[in-house]
């Protein structure tokens, strides 16, 4: 039932998998026609089982995508003018999509991090010849997230002509992933039920809603870091990167979302080993969090539900963190196994959460404006 079918829906030519200006013999020309992989028996029940979008497969990353058309568009618009230096805030992968960006365009990239990247990140983002300044104190309110943006801002300020992509609010960063999606309709046909991790909100609110323009009943569940402030609890320290936030993200389509689960460390962890093990496929922490969630649905929805589940990166960066026992073991990430199913809230300020969690009543928390669908009658 879940096979994908023999024809499917063709893809517009603006919404090619590879860039057009970009051949497919450039590194540029890499990003993008990323692979599809069933996962099922023995991570998920018998006969049960869903599609996972293996961004893995780009260079960097999903954000390779996002970099390569947030540069390319600030620079026909005349934002970023030739040669100037690109500075932006990142956990690793979109500076990894930067560093991309930079060599196709000719733009020297500096990637703002904090002390919780990993060895090997650091080690990649100045072999691809960036550089890297790692702030050492994290914002009191803000985190490490706000404690970067304002290191970003001082760096524009002392590097003249210079240019952020803000990738939490600026909206070319959700554009960027309409090829992704035109991808899966290619690549499966129908997609029932979506599930994707949030981060800065563009590849879920880039993704979901092109999809729903093609599947009106499509169900898109997002998946958060517990200790994250997007959909309203309160911050609290995360080992986690690539999903949640301590800031607000403008990009964030709240309006999309049909529910939300938050998950914890260890449980994105055994998600993202199991996964690895049993399936050969798998990354870090987006990918365990985002696995654990689409095997859950994969049980108890209908065997018939397509579920479609985004693989942002791969494995090779979480060698030292996520599949590291000495690493794992010092953070108290081994022992249990998640529970089977979610602990259940009814709002997202209900109470904080620490386990993996589930609401299916999703608000901004900022204005407190409930899911709407498409046509803004509230769900």
């Amino acid at each position: 039932m879940n096979q994908p079918p023999h024809t499917a829906r063709p893809m517009p030519a603006d919404h090619s998998p590879a860039d057009a200006r970009h051949p497919l013999h450039t590194p540029a020309g890499l990003v993008g026609d990323t692979p599809v992989l069933w996962i099922g028996e023995p991570f998920t029940a018998a006969g049960r089982g869903f599609w996972a979008k293996l961004e893995g497969h780009n260079p960097g990353g999903i954000k390779d995508r996002s970099a390569l058309y947030m540069v390319r568009a600030a620079r026909e618009r005349g934002r970023l003018r030739p040669g100037a230096r690109i500075i932006e805030s990142t956990s690793g992968t979109l500076g990894l999509g930067l560093a991309l960006a930079g060599a196709t365009y000719g733009h020297p990239v500096t990637v703002v991090t904090d002390p919780g990247i990993e060895p090997l990140m650091t080690g990649l983002l100045s072999a691809y010849g960036a550089r890297v300044d790692v702030v050492t104190t994290p914002h009191p309110q803000g985190g490490w997230q706000q404690a970067r943006r304002q290191r970003v801002e001082e760096l524009l300020a002392v590097h003249r002509g210079a240019w952020c992509p803000d990738q939490y609010n600026n909206p070319d960063n959700v554009v960027a992933y309409a090829p992704l999606a035109h991808e899966l309709v290619a690549q499966l046909g129908r997609a029932d039920t979506l599930v994707v991790s949030v981060g800065t909100g563009g590849h879920s609110a880039g993704i979901g809603s092109v999809l729903r323009g093609f599947f009106p009943r499509l169900r898109i569940v997002g998946v958060d870091a517990t200790g994250s402030t997007i959909f309203g609890q309160p911050a609290a320290s995360r080992l986690m990167r690539g999903l949640g936030s301590s800031i607000h993200p403008r990009n964030v389509a709240y309006g999309l979302f049909d529910e939300v689960h938050w998950v914890a460390a260890p449980e994105a962890v055994w998600a993202a080993r199991h996964l690895a093990r049993r399936h050969y496929a798998g990354g870090g922490w987006s990918v365990g969090a985002v696995a654990l969630v689409a095997r859950w649905l994969a049980r108890i929805l209908p065997a018939e539900n397509r579920i479609v589940a985004v693989f942002p990166d791969g494995p090779q960066r979480y060698v030292g963190t996520v599949f590291d026992d000495a690493y794992c073991r010092r953070h108290g990430l081994l022992g249990a196994p998640p529970a089977d199913d979610p602990d259940e809230i009814t709002d997202t300020r209900e109470r904080t959460v620490t386990r993996w969690t589930r609401c299916t009543h999703v608000t901004d928390p900022l204005t407190g404006d409930e899911r709407h669908d498409l046509a803004g009658a509230t769900r």
